[in-house]
């Protein structure tokens, strides 16, 4: 049995911003860019928690589109 191609994310470091998170995962990509495609793969962090954005290390943040 193999093992199904998974979704790559990363789990923030202390104190981590999204900008900080941004760079660290997705170094090729324009900043703001960046930023706007972590926000928009976890609605979970983004939409929902209160306060907004507010990551924690326990998080999963996902750094690439849903897999088809």
């Amino acid at each position: 049995m193999t093992l199904a191609p998974q979704r790559r994310f990363v789990t923030p470091q202390p104190d981590e911003t999204l900008e900080a998170l941004a760079a660290r995962a997705l170094p090729g990509e324009p900043l703001e860019a960046a930023m706007e495609q972590i926000r928009g793969w976890n609605l979970h962090i983004f939409a929902m928690r209160r306060p907004r954005g507010l990551m924690l290390g326990s998080d999963v943040v996902f750094v690439e589109a849903p897999l088809a």
